[in-house]
């Protein structure tokens, strides 16, 4: 008979939030697939318990695969645990699962921790549905085209973000999306943990050097149904420039395109984008 695979949430960083029943898989399993066998270590140490365990992460999880659905197969139980956190919500995993459920292995969540749900429980936006899309691309252009694919969703939107970017983030939020209302969570559960409100340009401006470490979780409210029907106040403002050059330009669409771009801080293409987004210059094209 084939074992099980159970899939266990860890700490977000207080360690005193491990479960008793997550205390109680981790002990009993032949072994603990990891993200990163040294970051759990620590966290079974903690605790005194001493399972072998072997790496399972986004570089070798799929040649993990097998040698673990191997011991499922002979009937040991495993383990599946990220850093912290869920496994598979934008942590390695999912290969694993799949795999064991294609494998017709039982698999089985031991629930916990989960950095998304955290935040929204203090955010105050409305959580009842919302939108989880993860990483946003790390390419300044990608970011922005996936923020205004972002825009006119009207759920509640949680995202993931490196300390690294927070700041152009919020910069290319405040850009495409205006004022939107936002709760950024830094470190959650830690020591150090900060969560602040209110639109992109006051967390900028309350954003010390210390936010720039850590975890990063932004949840942002959904758009409003009018502001939906009419496009924000970016995009008003995108045509204002556009509608000016394309007049001072005589009609000619390039020049217009140098003279908006310019003045909006955007490249041509970019520009180009978004006007075709809208509908505004396919039919002036030259």
């Amino acid at each position: 008979m084939a074992g099980t695979l159970f899939v266990v949430a860890t700490p977000l960083g207080n360690l005193r939030d491990l479960s008793p029943r997550s205390l109680d898989t981790l002990r009993e399993v032949a072994c603990i697939a990891c993200e990163d066998t040294r970051t759990t270590s620590r966290i079974l140490a903690r605790h005194g318990i001493e399972t072998p365990t072997v790496s399972c992460h986004r570089f070798n999880e799929r040649a993990r695969l097998v040698p673990i659905l191997e011991r499922l197969l002979r009937g040991e139980n495993v383990a599946l645990v990220s850093d912290a956190g869920t496994p598979g919500i934008s942590d390695p995993g999912g290969l694993l699962v799949d795999a064991a459920a294609r494998e017709g292995i039982r698999v089985v969540p031991v629930p916990g921790p989960s950095a998304p749900t955290a935040l929204l429980s203090v955010a105050g936006l409305p959580a009842d549905r919302f939108v989880f899309d993860g990483f946003l691309p790390h390419r300044a252009g990608e970011r922005r085209n996936r923020l205004r694919e972002l825009r006119s969703e009207r759920r509640t939107v949680v995202l993931l973000e490196s300390p690294q970017r927070i700041r152009e983030t919020l910069l290319d939020v405040q850009e495409v999306l205006g004022d939107r209302r936002l709760v950024v969570g830094r470190e959650l559960t830690k020591l150090h943990e900060s969560i602040l409100r209110g639109t992109a340009r006051e967390i900028l401006g309350r954003l010390g050097a210390e936010q720039e470490r850590g975890e990063i979780v932004l949840a942002m409210a959904g758009a409003e149904g009018s502001a939906a029907e009419r496009g924000d106040e970016r995009v008003a403002h995108i045509l204002a420039r556009w509608n000016e050059a394309l007049a001072a330009s005589g009609g000619d669409t390039r020049e217009a395109l140098r003279s908006a771009a310019r003045s909006l801080g955007l490249k041509r293409p970019e520009l180009q984008r978004i006007l075709d987004e809208i509908g505004e210059t396919g039919a002036r094209r030259r």
